[in-house]
């Protein structure tokens, strides 16, 4: 019905109610039109809420209300559209990213350091599982203290805001640090690297976290040299990495992926390029674009590219762009939203 918004609420409430709170009334109690037998699955209808709505929940445990943490949630209404979302009502001041894993790896003969970033009430609220993010230069994404040249992405804060403006779904980012990133970016240093990736961190990952394993829902993204290899990783093992992010890549230098993509089957998976300009891959970051135009790759769907006028090879102007990628790869679109 058109101006109804269909609203499932997901959280492990263990007997405590949950109703919403809407734009329409802050003051007035929405109430569940059904509540699963586990108590983990709650649906709402607001009626009359025209193209979008902003909403909270509001958890009741004994006399005690607590509002949903973050920003108010916004539902866009659209005919058999379902806006699901899985709210924390705790504050989260953890520090995910402060812990530097140590992953050993028989396949690199050593163990690979990585940071892992989870989402705010990641920990309270059991039920949410993640896409996941695998991040290139791992060392230049959270801290600017371990960054090259002192500036980093900003990864954690453009997600935050991102999940505030409801525009992406809540994600894991795996950073991992390179030991000698020209050897395991490029040829043939990559193979043993995809292999890591593929055999021993993502199983890895998957096992000590809720994540959503699919390719659709695995992304590789970096930048220069993180680019070629991220592009790699994804045409070679379509099958785990379903998407590919990559900003400002070197192609040609150390690799044939130039080739592979003229030459070869087209991939199922989808990838976002970029590049600045002057100086910043420009001519060759098209150049791919256009030899995945001509294998069938269609712009918008999967393949999307951007050209930015001045902007420099350097870690302040990808993490200013970074959101861009994670909205094609993990946007709250109909497909995201299945109840």
């Amino acid at each position: 019905m058109q101006g109804q918004a269909r609203i499932v609420v997901r959280y492990p409430a263990k007997g405590r109610g949950i109703v919403l709170r809407a734009g329409s009334d802050w003051g007035r109690d929405v109430l569940p039109v059904r509540v699963d037998d586990d108590g983990t699955r709650f649906e709402f209808h607001l009626a009359g809420a025209g193209a979008f709505c902003y909403f909270k929940p509001l958890l009741r445990d004994g006399g005690a209300e607590l509002w949903s943490q973050g920003e108010n949630m916004l539902a866009i209404t659209r005919p058999g559209s379902v806006t699901t979302v899985h709210p924390h009502f705790a504050p989260d001041a953890s520090c995910s990213v402060c812990t530097l894993h140590q992953v050993p790896s028989r396949i690199l003969d050593r163990a690979a350091a990585v940071r892992v970033f989870l989402p705010p009430g990641y920990a309270e609220n059991t039920l949410a599982r993640h896409p996941v993010l695998y991040m290139q230069d791992g060392h230049n994404l959270f801290f600017p203290g371990e960054s090259l040249g002192g500036d980093h992405w900003r990864i954690a804060e453009t997600l935050q805001t991102l999940a505030a403006m409801s525009l992406v779904r809540r994600a894991i980012v795996v950073g991992i640090h390179p030991r000698d990133r020209m050897a395991e970016y490029t040829s043939p240093g990559y193979g043993d690297y995809g292999r890591f990736l593929c055999q021993e961190l993502k199983p890895w990952v998957d096992a000590t976290y809720r994540t959503l394993p699919g390719p659709a829902d695995t992304t590789v993204m970096g930048s220069s040299l993180g680019g070629v290899v991220s592009f790699y990783l994804a045409w070679e093992h379509p099958g785990v990495f379903g998407n590919a992010g990559c900003l400002s890549s070197t192609f040609g230098w150390r690799d044939d992926l130039l080739d592979r993509a003229a030459s070869e089957p087209p991939r199922p998976i989808r990838i976002y390029l970029d590049s600045g300009w002057p100086g910043d891959n420009y001519e060759v970051t098209r150049a791919m674009r256009d030899r995945l135009l001509n294998r069938g790759y269609a712009e918008g769907k999967d393949l999307l590219y951007f050209a930015y006028p001045r902007a420099v090879h350097d870690e302040r102007h990808w993490g200013m762009r970074a959101h861009i990628p994670f909205q094609f790869f993990h946007g709250r679109g109909l497909a995201a939203e299945a109840a």
